[in-house]
């Protein structure tokens, strides 16, 4: 029934009706007066000063799960993460209950303090999500568990605030054309925008995720170095290719795109995947509260809607993230240009079956939720508060 079901807010979108993944078309007029202001009243700028709040709050908060993600991930491509110098990892124990891993000489001058002990090949192998936050912190410090950050926030502000304005401005324009002329297309419309608005900000912003990439799965190599930042990362990227023919160093920055298309492949799934199923939780829970929602409201509905979406979708998609981390990371520029997504699938599946291809799927899913909840709740908090602005005006 039509008119048993309760008006959405009148910011949250402008379309007058909308069909629900069960077919059901439900009005969506606002019992407010004529002078209110629709979410199309927003600008780009005022939805990309939303979106970046959003996306910079989130890449702090949720750097360390992607940290070991990547560390997992890389770690299953090959990577070696050996330890130099001395152990804080209490491996003398281990090596009283694993002998054959030490000479009696060594351990008797790591007793004696005449020489730093050794650690066993445990302790330079991740075994898990906490096992890798926990050997960062004791080898690295606890610093390093924001390794990347600064490119994740290079990354995160102008990709979110490509994205999460495009998906509104396409949502929309879509939703009211579909009304109007196929309303049997209507539910599709987030697949669709999420799909197109995420490919824009992903070609936009790729050789910033390269770097934060690469910054992440390597360590380095001499203690007490301060390690590359975005810019110098990128340079060793390109560097090696580099020559004295001008049209082939235009050619060679294609480098730099190395792994676009399984970040592609990746993200548009993802994010069809995540707003086709953001989308109706959303709709469907801020329904019942029409124009008379909180603040408070807002977030918790977008946080739980954005939350329950994230996890889906990273998981999901996690085999086609492993895929594009083996490629990024790369170092010989000569074959990461000519490696392909189906390609490195298929050499996961042979390497290590089903678990290599959802290698990292733990800190990717506990990533992924809280990342898209904080995103889209702060998101739509700021555009209602910016709604209510412009009402009081």
């Amino acid at each position: 029934m039509v008119g048993s079901r309760p008006s959405l807010p009148s910011w949250l979108t402008a379309a007058t009706t909308r069909v629900d993944f069960e077919g059901n078309v439900s009005s969506m007029s606002s019992s407010s007066s004529s002078s209110s202001v629709s979410d199309m009243n927003l600008g780009f700028g005022e939805r990309a000063f939303s979106a970046a709040g959003a996306a910079a709050f989130s890449a702090v908060l949720v750097n360390p799960l992607d940290i070991a993600k990547t560390r997992l991930q890389a770690q299953a491509a090959g990577v070696p993460y050996h330890y130099q110098g001395p152990c804080h990892m209490a491996c003398f124990y281990t090596n009283t209950m694993l002998p054959d891993l030490r000479s009696t000489t060594s351990s008797a001058r790591a007793v004696l303090g005449s020489e730093p002990p050794v650690c066993p090949s445990d302790c330079s192998r991740y075994t898990g999500t906490l096992d890798v936050l926990y050997k960062v912190i004791r080898q690295e410090g606890f610093t390093r568990l924001w390794r990347g950050t600064n490119a994740s926030l290079v990354l995160a502000v102008p990709t979110v605030g490509i994205y999460l304005p495009c998906y509104d401005i396409f949502r929309n324009s879509m939703e009211e054309f579909t009304t109007q002329n196929a309303p049997n297309l209507t539910p599709y419309v987030p697949l669709v925008a999420g799909s197109v608005s995420r490919s824009l900000a992903c070609v936009s912003c790729y050789p910033v995720e390269l770097a934060r990439t690469r910054m992440q799965a390597f360590k380095e190599a001499q203690i007490g170095v301060k390690p590359p930042g975005v810019w110098k990362t990128l340079l060793e990227v390109i560097n090696p290719l580099k020559s004295t023919n001008l049209l082939q160093n235009l050619q060679n920055y294609r480098v730099l795109w190395t792994g676009l298309g399984a970040q592609l492949a990746r993200d548009v799934p993802f994010s069809a995947i995540c707003w086709s199923t953001l989308e109706p939780i959303r709709r469907r829970i801020l329904g019942l509260v029409g124009d008379e929602a909180s603040a408070p409201c807002i977030l918790g509905t977008n946080f739980s809607a954005g939350f329950v979406a994230g996890i889906l979708a990273a998981a999901a998609t996690c085999p086609l993230d492993v895929a594009r981390t083996r490629r990024q990371i790369e170092k010989d520029p000569v074959r990461a240009l000519k490696m392909r997504t189906r390609e490195t699938l298929v050499e996961i599946w042979r390497d290590g079956g089903m678990r290599g291809l959802f290698t990292g799927i733990g800190p990717r899913i506990a990533r992924a939720g809280p990342s898209v909840g904080i995103v889209v709740s702060f998101y739509e908090v700021v555009k209602y508060a910016l709604h209510q602005r412009y009402l009081t005006q």
